[in-house]
């Protein structure tokens, strides 16, 4: 079972990929709600830091729609259902208080990625496990765009293709990581489980 393997990684050691956490046709389905509301010209330039984020496009350079029930179509309902399922056996396996899950769609244009960062807060502790579910067609090593995750704080790091329907989830204090500059327009669905 999916849920059994990345409790086990998050245990130790406190990340995971997991490669077809969703169908072709959940991707499919859910790419195409992303690139609809994309099109709508629903989303807007990323920003950095808590409360009123300062947009910097030298820093990160995507674009971001939040997910509520009023933009949460059929398929953006089911990955909500199905991140919930993870968020409960995570809570009973590891015990991390998660409440809820705050989601975003990300897509970045072609030339533009997002420099190494923690994903906590330094004033705000409750994002606990970053999640991201990548939404990419066809994806190709040459198309650039990798997840750099540095799996220590020594190490070299490793590189994540952004492959439809995998899932990267991790410990969101304790990694760094950056995205790549993608050659083409890439997409995911990201979040984070948090504490109360």
């Amino acid at each position: 079972m999916q849920a059994d393997k990345i409790i086990t990684a998050l245990a130790d050691p406190g990340w995971c990929v997991v490669p077809d956490f969703l169908s072709a046709t959940e991707t499919a389905a859910l790419r195409s709600e992303c690139l609809a509301a994309h099109a709508s010209g629903a989303f807007h330039a990323a920003g950095v830091g808590k409360g009123v984020a300062e947009v910097r496009t030298e820093i990160r350079g995507d674009q971001v729609l939040w997910i509520d029930e009023t933009v949460a179509g059929p398929a953006t309902r089911a990955i909500q259902e199905k991140l919930e399922g993870l968020r409960c056996a995570v809570n009973q396996s590891l015990y991390l208080g998660l409440f809820d899950v705050e989601l975003h769609f990300a897509a970045y244009p072609p030339g533009s990625g997002y420099r190494r960062h923690l994903d906590r807060f330094q004033s705000d502790d409750r994002r606990t496990l970053t999640v991201i579910v990548y939404l990419n067609e066809n994806w190709m090593a040459a198309d650039g765009g990798q997840l750099r995750f540095w799996p220590e704080e020594q190490a070299e790091p490793i590189e994540i293709a952004p492959t439809g329907g995998t899932l990267v989830t991790f410990l969101a204090d304790r990694f760094w990581h950056e995205v790549a500059p993608a050659h083409r327009q890439r997409l995911s669905l990201t979040g984070w489980f948090r504490r109360r």
